[in-house]
């Protein structure tokens, strides 16, 4: 080709040059994108049962199929993120036989070392609590049939694995071993106040005793067989009651199990009351 050839070739294309401003526009794709016309629905809202066409399950969503438009197969992050993954409910506990509900029920009364509840029994094993009840009053019926040297009894609220009382002088002795200690006379009588009076004051407890009693409250008090519950409206003096360590110690479920106070009352209990008013 010559020169003169040549420069009428690149004046033909120059000539046919079209800027790209004036370039007639490709025609549309269904490929979405970010942009949403006026007027025209979202692709989120217009799918209300999943993504239909603009993109794939969201159950199938991975890292590995996010581009870089932050899309996941096409699907761009703002439709992603108006989505939201239908969560899981844990599966239910599976019901345990009454066998298997005895063993965990024994099981765990043989390691506590409080009374425990009903409630939490039913909790920990994740069963109806309908059901423990009715176990736990069988596991004892059981356990008296037999003859056992323990039972199963309801005390301060909950349940727990108690020597037999016919018993106690054997396992006093194993247990103890010469090492008893045991609370004081003076001890007993400001306990025993304190159980059928409370809540009571101290200075109360002291004028029915007679004597001065707040050494033996703080022994009590230490020793977890009473507590503070307060104070009294009119003096703002503390209030103290018994403790479910009393309770448990007692082997009883409430107060209200203690006996009556009537028969070891003097004859002129009236007089002494009215003295100590």
């Amino acid at each position: 080709m010559s020169d003169e050839q040549r420069r009428d070739s690149l004046a033909d294309q120059a000539a046919a040059w079209v800027p790209p401003w004036d370039r007639p526009r490709p025609p549309a794709t269904d490929t979405p994108t970010d942009e949403v016309g006026p007027g025209e629905p979202d692709p989120v809202e217009a799918a209300p049962d999943g993504l239909g066409s603009a993109g794939p399950d969201l159950g199938a969503v991975t890292d590995a199929t996010v581009g870089e438009s932050g899309g996941a197969g096409g699907v761009p992050r703002r439709q992603l993120a108006g989505r939201r993954r239908a969560t899981v409910a844990p599966e239910p506990a599976p019901e345990l036989s009454d066998p298997e509900l005895r063993g965990a029920l024994e099981a765990i009364l043989l390691v506590v070392d409080e009374p425990v509840s009903e409630l939490v029994l039913a909790q920990v094993l994740e069963q109806p609590a309908e059901r423990v009840g009715p176990m736990l009053d069988e596991i004892a019926a059981g356990y008296t049939a037999a003859g056992h040297g323990f039972e199963l009894r309801r005390a301060a609220g909950g349940w727990r694995l108690y020597t037999r009382p016919e018993y106690a002088t054997y396992v006093e002795r194993f247990v103890l071993d010469g090492q008893s200690v045991r609370l004081t006379q003076a001890a007993l009588e400001t306990l025993a106040v304190v159980a059928y009076k409370q809540p009571v004051t101290r200075s109360r407890i002291s004028a029915i005793r007679g004597v001065n009693c707040d050494g033996v409250i703080r022994t009590l008090v230490t020793r977890g067989l009473i507590e503070e519950c307060g104070t009294e409206t009119d003096s703002g003096a503390f209030l103290y009651r018994t403790t479910t360590l009393f309770l448990e110690k007692l082997g009883l479920n409430t107060v209200d199990e203690l006996p009556p106070l009537a028969p070891f009352l003097p004859d002129d209990v009236e007089e002494l009351a009215d003295a100590t008013r």
